[in-house]
């Protein structure tokens, strides 16, 4: 499996699990990234932070560490 981190700039990827525990996770999960949502990957900025999706129809911008969390397929 892969994480949100590796998929190019143009690619889409669905959600498959969230790794870590307590308050990251909980913030992940309330912006709207729950396993089985499809994310599109619009921009990744030069130096790879942020990473900008689109997630359930708004655009969301997720630092590089939170990326690399989240394992899609």
């Amino acid at each position: 499996m892969k994480n949100l981190r590796e998929v190019p700039v143009g690619g889409k990827a669905r959600v498959v699990r969230i790794h870590g525990e307590g308050a990251v996770k909980r913030r992940i999960m309330d912006m709207g990234i729950t396993r089985g949502v499809e994310v599109y990957v619009r921009k990744v900025a030069p130096l790879g932070d942020p990473v900008e999706i689109t997630v359930r129809g708004y655009e969301l911008s997720l630092r590089k560490a939170d990326a690399e969390s989240i394992e899609v397929e």
